[in-house]
């Protein structure tokens, strides 16, 4: 017997009736970006385990602003969620904050429900793959790119060399592979509330949270806090997850490592700052 099931023998009504509890995770950042502000399911597994071990849990609440990035990741963290929850029987409710998008909306579709605010960016149902070409630089600038390999497709898509199309062809393949992956997610989490045909839905774009409702990618409008209170009673317990500490740290990662730690190498100082340019050019997508 729990020490929340003795409490129940207490003559007293807050420990005979305790108010229901609901756990809210933070799934905040991009998916599978390296370092301590990225989201992966290494980061984020203990934080999940704990929300649903909570005493008089009523619910898990997915707190998501992400704007996507690793589709594996993405999965990981998704399957975990829905592991859990369906293991125990405790339902999941997801909200976006500014955005989730991509793998965000990934993230999203663990939840049972899904809420989003009228101004929030959903959607972004697609794959996509950045990156530059050197080629004609090295040229201009008399450098010579020496690459052996063994396997035929083994430089495929280097970027220091031109494009080929058969790289080109197999990349796009890959693309509509894990772009099939999600669909089927999407289709067997939202079923019967999805409005709308495929070409609608799943051509990459985004959507607010207004056009995300009439679309049937989310179930309404509304926060959090208020969502849970007229779901579960006014005192319902928010207990919230693994807390995002604030750091010192001007938006640069490198002046302020997890554990205090600092870069010591010219390597990692831009490692650092290349990972926080790619941040940013991926939250600059939507607006953020």
């Amino acid at each position: 017997m729990s020490i929340r099931d003795l409490l129940r023998h207490l003559p007293i009504e807050r420990f005979r009736n305790p108010p229901p509890v609901v756990a809210v995770l933070r799934l905040n950042g991009v998916i599978g970006m390296r370092g301590r502000r990225g989201l992966s399911l290494a980061g984020k597994a203990g934080a999940i385990e704990r929300a649903f071990r909570l005493g008089g849990l009523a619910a898990v609440a997915l707190s998501i602003n992400s704007p996507g990035g690793s589709p594996v990741q993405s999965a990981l963290i998704y399957r975990r969620i829905r592991q859990l929850a369906d293991e125990k029987n405790i339902p999941v409710f997801a909200f976006a904050e500014d955005v989730a998008a991509s793998g965000g909306y990934w993230l999203a579709l663990a939840g049972d429900e899904i809420f989003a605010e009228n101004a929030s960016i959903l959607g972004s149902i697609g794959v996509v793959s950045a990156g530059f070409g050197f080629g004609e630089l090295l040229r201009r600038i008399g450098v010579n790119r020496r690459l052996y390999t063994s396997g035929e497709r083994k430089a495929m898509l280097d970027p220091f060399l031109a494009e080929d199309p058969k790289g080109i062809e197999r990349l796009t393949a890959l693309q509509r592979d894990i772009h099939g992956s999600f669909k089927d997610i999407v289709r067997l989490r939202r079923g019967a509330r999805l409005k709308g045909d495929d070409e609608t839905l799943f051509n990459g774009d985004i959507f607010t949270g207004r056009g995300a409702l009439v679309r049937g990618l989310i179930d309404g409008i509304g926060d959090l806090r208020g969502t849970l209170r007229a779901r579960f009673g006014d005192k319902v317990r928010l207990r919230v997850v693994d807390p995002e500490k604030r750091r010192f740290s001007f938006g640069l990662p490198w002046l302020a490592r997890s554990r205090g730690e600092f870069a010591t190498s010219p390597g990692e100082l831009i490692g650092d700052l290349l990972a926080t340019v790619e941040e940013r050019l991926i939250w600059s997508r939507f607006g953020l």
